[in-house]
């Protein structure tokens, strides 16, 4: 139980939680080690408990009519998932796939839920979490009815470089690494591949983003930003 308590102790739901509420959770935290390419959930099983991650990546994703994948998350360390499902009996909204090698701590959705109501504190950080969860597909689907593809796919790497950039260098670059390949990259926001390559390849020629080994860029978040602000020229045609 020490090592889950620790675990959830650094997690940014859990700042604020007293040591006796943490411990409760802890106490009813399963570990789960899950091999990379392994599912942890499917789209349509009952929801049974909620996950927190140790160690690793795991992608959220739907299939739609015809079987297309649509990634509609990248979750790494610290990270919890799904934000849906507390105080009422549903089934998981998608699946859930591991992309590297990941550990986790599952807790039953009826002892979340107790912990829930025994703590407000707990209870509003998670209504924030959600209600960013919210903001950000209305962003993404706001992207993809207003903006072009070109600009959709700034705004993808814009959120990759929040929620992966890792460092920044003195020319103002931040590094940015995602296990994921071009069509992963068209998946998450409804365009082809070769978009995505060809937009690459211009926002490379500008110095924005420079590729690295195989799912590595470095973004320079500034002038990325900049580029979508001034609505260049060039969306027109993309």
């Amino acid at each position: 139980m020490e090592k889950q308590y620790e675990s959830l102790r650094k997690m940014p739901l859990f700042k604020g939680l007293g040591a006796e509420e943490l411990a409760m959770i802890a106490g009813a935290a399963i570990e789960k080690h899950v091999k990379k390419g392994s599912h942890i959930f499917y789209q349509g099983d009952p929801q049974k408990a909620v996950y927190f991650i140790r160690k690793g990546e795991v992608k959220i994703y739907r299939n739609d009519l015809n079987g297309k994948e649509q990634i509609i998350t990248l979750l790494r360390e610290g990270d919890m998932f799904p934000h849906v499902g507390f105080f009422r009996k549903i089934r998981y909204p998608a699946n859930s796939l591991a992309i590297e090698e990941t550990d986790l701590l599952a807790v039953r959705i009826s002892d979340f839920e107790k912990v829930l109501l025994e703590n407000p504190h707990l209870a509003m950080t998670l209504y924030r979490v959600m209600s960013d969860e919210i903001l950000d597909l209305q962003d993404r689907l706001e992207a993809q009815i207003l903006n072009s593809a070109y600009e959709q796919v700034i705004k993808l790497f814009l959120r990759l470089a929040r929620s992966h950039g890792t460092a920044a260098d003195e020319a103002g670059f931040i590094l940015v690494k995602v296990p994921l390949n071009n069509t992963d990259l068209a998946s998450m926001i409804g365009v082809t591949r070769e978009t995505i390559s060809r937009t690459i390849h211009r926002l490379k020629q500008k110095n924005l983003i420079i590729p690295q080994e195989k799912g590595t860029y470095l973004i320079h978040l500034e002038q990325l930003t900049n580029e979508l602000l001034d609505g260049p020229e060039q969306t027109k045609n993309t």
